[in-house]
């Protein structure tokens, strides 16, 4: 490719997608089912950066937020390992047109089989990843309130992102969650993460148009991405001196067993979750509050000195 053909370094993901899709066909000479498989996974990826990024500006953090949320999503190992296949062949494929300098998909590295469940935080590296926030910036008390969202309400990184607070109730200690499919349930929420939103509140952004509601901001008012949350997540865990590899779906997973651990009823568990178990929003709406927010108060950390 000549310089007067290099192409345009602002153009998203997928204005890059039908060549890429002629080139495995006619240069990889791979099957019609491969190449739709990685076309499908790939809109993924654009729909989950919410084709805000620059093909030349993805970094190998903002793949592996990617990959974690499928992790979320209960993908199989299997499926996972195609789909790393397929962001390590496009993002190759840019680096041969000379779209992008360098391989972001270097460092990635394809789940095992059978190894499904990410680690595990203890409650004493939860605690150092809080208190690793650095006081004095006014970020600061959002951050907070995320982690606590996330570790004491099991709440997906989408759930946390859309998280409205027209559905906090803060005297019952309550929000209403829309997670997959649409689907509401009602989670507790703890009396750490509510101090925490309380704070946060009068610091936050002048909303832009359509995030009036949304509580979670960035500097600019907008609604924050899940890319954001995952590396607010990631750096909190490094500078608390974390080596595990540590995501928002770590902190929803570590939630679930620290309650499995603490003797916690495994349905309440599920109903907390939002699992696929519990079918339709009705049973949200009717759900015995009292009974999860027993389980919690009895089982969870940063629940045990509470008033019920």
């Amino acid at each position: 490719m000549t310089a007067s053909q290099h192409p345009d370094l602002t153009r998203r993901l997928n204005d890059f997608l039908p060549d890429f899709n002629h080139w495995l066909k006619l240069e990889r000479g791979l099957s019609a089912n491969t190449v739709d498989g990685y076309t499908r996974d790939l809109h993924h990826l654009t729909e989950f950066l919410e084709d805000e990024e620059p093909a030349a500006e993805v970094t190998t953090d903002m793949l592996h937020a990617f990959l974690a949320s499928l992790h979320d999503l209960g993908l199989a190992p299997s499926s996972q390992a195609r789909v790393v296949a397929a962001l390590r062949s496009f993002f190759r494929y840019l680096v041969d047109e000379q779209v992008i300098a360098t391989d972001p998909t270097t460092l990635l590295e394809s789940p095992k089989v059978g190894r499904m469940l990410p680690d595990v935080l203890t409650v004493e590296e939860i605690d150092a990843m809080i208190a690793a926030i650095p006081p004095e910036k006014e970020e600061s008390p959002r951050n907070h309130a995320i982690i606590e969202m996330l570790y004491g309400s099991g709440l997906r990184v989408s759930e946390l992102c859309d998280l409205r607070i027209s559905r906090i109730a803060p005297q019952e200690g309550l929000a209403i969650i829309e997670g997959k499919g649409s689907k509401q349930r009602i989670v507790p929420i703890s009396p750490e993460a509510l101090q925490r939103i309380d704070q946060y509140l009068p610091l936050r952004p002048m909303p832009k148009p359509g995030a009036d509601d949304i509580l979670f901001l960035n500097r600019r008012g907008a609604r924050l991405t899940r890319v954001m949350v995952f590396l607010i997540v990631k750096q909190l865990a490094e500078m608390a001196g974390i080596t595990k590899r540590v995501s928002p779906h770590t902190l929803r997973h570590s939630f679930a067993t620290h309650l499995l651990e603490g003797g916690a009823n495994l349905r309440a568990i599920q109903q907390m979750l939002g699992h696929e178990s519990i079918a339709t929003t009705e049973i949200y709406v009717h759900l015995d509050t009292t009974h999860l927010r027993r389980q919690l108060l009895e089982h969870h950390p940063h629940y045990r000195n509470a008033t019920p």
